[in-house]
């Protein structure tokens, strides 16, 4: 079964700072049918305008995952990170026992991020940071594992049933990867347009996969997107 859920279905919120589109139920969107797919509990489309950010708040077993499309986020936490995350770059934090961060724009630009978090497969655990920049890997035509709860070379490590990917497809062009009728995909287009099976989906739009025996993606125009594997 594939669900496509179009972009104009996306709660959109506006704090004047922060303009956040929540496809999960989140802060005060509140849909009981719409909690999670798998383990992927929250997924934002946050844009922060210039000298904003989130204040410093914490988290408990959660594994956080913040992919940063566009500008520069300074993170602080209570474990001694004080970094700053560029364009290409991805942050995971688990929060484990529990964890208290801040994510800023200091910058003349606003930042384009995306915020994914996942549900833990383990618990109790130390709260832990990590980042790693991605920029400069070649993904054309193809997917990059940027984090993952499995044995994914290069990616960032996450304790959960989850592997994320960022793909890139030219026009024409089919996905190569070994998809598993057991497992469920969760596919968010951020540019262009791509068929899934016998679906169109376009930019903003979500398709929820579940108990599908083969899956084929193909871009009918140049497509950037996010996959997340879930078991």
């Amino acid at each position: 079964m594939i669900n496509k859920i179009p972009a104009s279905k996306r709660y959109f919120s506006s704090f004047g700072w922060l303009k956040s589109y929540w496809l999960f139920s989140f802060n005060s969107y509140i849909d009981p049918n719409n909690t999670q797919f798998g383990s992927l509990r929250v997924f934002n489309d946050d844009i922060v305008i210039p000298g904003k950010g989130f204040s410093m708040h914490s988290h408990r077993e959660m594994e956080i995952v913040t992919v940063i499309l566009t500008g520069t986020i300074t993170h602080e936490d209570d474990i001694g990170n004080k970094e700053r995350i560029k364009a290409g770059e991805v942050q995971v934090m688990s929060a484990g026992t529990g964890l208290s961060h801040s994510e800023y724009n200091r910058e003349d630009e606003d930042l384009h991020l995306y915020q994914i978090w996942f549900m833990p497969n383990k618990r109790e655990l130390n709260p832990a940071y990590q980042q790693k920049d991605f920029s400069k890997v070649d993904r054309a035509n193809s997917l990059l594992a940027v984090a993952s709860g499995g044995a994914i070379d290069d990616a960032l490590i996450i304790n959960s049933n989850a592997a994320l990917f960022l793909g890139n497809l030219e026009p024409g062009k089919q996905l190569e990867h070994n998809f598993d009728g057991h497992k469920k995909y969760f596919i968010y287009v951020s540019s262009g347009k791509l068929q899934v099976n016998e679906i169109e989906i376009d930019s903003g739009d979500q398709a929820r996969i579940e108990d599908e025996a083969s899956v084929a993606i193909s871009a009918l125009e140049t497509s950037e997107f996010v996959l997340a594997e879930l078991w």
